[in-house]
């Protein structure tokens, strides 16, 4: 089986390129090669390598710059996963894209799960939804997990920008009100080749059964500020932390308040999924 895999160097793209390994060859391209903001460049990509199986990491992730770019963020998050759909479509091939919690509003203190409605409060969000209903649209093979809070130890994300400011700062601010899950990187490109193992062995009759949405996020739930307490006690660092609410840290993109996702359908059907607290450990170890 030939994979086209997007996003080779960011977070969740570089840990796919491992974990896919061995269940075909994969056609890894970072963004120089294969720039989702780029339709025509795309659909050229898609054509010449012909690929059985297109898993989508890549993604417009800068959630606040979203909402000085919707046309750039709709461009990536939406348009582009709709191309990749329709070209799968005529290549008989399936795709796996990744969407996230941000597609809910984050109003009720309760774990969304796949049914629930959406209703996203930021431009990130609602183009992320416009991708998932584009994908689905198309009627292929398809698998999206959303999953929330990704972290690993590349790239940017919250994990790495804690650890540095950190070692530089005697005291940080983090905010206590808002709710969610870190996953790791590497937990989702694991739980994906895990599941995509299960789809090669069923073939046609699996991706009929057990395609679609599924939440794939870590188990358990914390704040910004547990998340912050636990990063700082698993790599030994001492820095004073002083925890504040959403509105005493403003930003031009608003956050949902609980956006915990329920991955029940996951666990129950696919693959079990950590706690978060024990894959941060594994991360910070390794």
């Amino acid at each position: 089986m030939k994979i086209l895999l997007t996003g080779r160097h960011g977070q969740v793209g570089y840990e796919l390129e491992r974990s896919l390994q061995g269940l075909g060859t994969v056609v890894a391209l970072e963004r120089s090669r294969l720039d989702l903001s780029d339709l025509d460049q795309l659909r050229a990509v898609i054509r010449a390598e012909q690929p059985q199986l297109i898993v989508n990491p890549a993604a417009y992730t800068a959630v606040d710059k979203a909402e000085s770019e919707p046309a750039l963020a709709y461009r990536i998050n939406a348009e582009a996963p709709a191309l990749m759909a329709e070209e799968a479509r005529r290549l008989g091939a399936a795709l796996v894209h990744y969407s996230t919690d941000y597609v809910f509003p984050g109003n009720e203190a309760t774990a969304r799960a796949e049914g629930d409605a959406t209703g996203p409060i930021n431009v990130y969000g609602a183009s992320k939804l416009a991708g998932e209903q584009a994908i689905a649209a198309v009627g292929i093979p398809h698998l999206i997990f959303r999953t929330s809070w990704v972290y690993g130890m590349r790239g940017k994300n919250f994990l790495l920008t804690m650890l540095r400011l950190a070692r530089e700062r005697e005291e940080l601010r983090i905010v206590d009100d808002q709710h969610g899950a870190p996953t790791w990187s590497r937990t989702v490109a694991d739980s994906t080749a895990l599941v995509l193992a299960q789809a090669r062995a069923g073939g046609p009759d699996w991706w009929r059964q057990h395609g679609g949405l599924y939440h794939l996020s870590s188990q358990g739930q914390t704040t910004w500020f547990g998340f912050t307490q636990a990063i700082l006690e698993e790599a030994g660092i001492a820095c004073r932390l002083q925890p504040i609410a959403t509105a005493d840290y403003p930003l031009p993109a608003p956050r949902p308040q609980y956006s915990v996702l329920s991955s029940a359908k996951l666990t129950r059907q696919l693959c079990q999924l950590p706690h978060w607290r024990a894959a941060l450990r594994l991360c910070l170890s390794g």
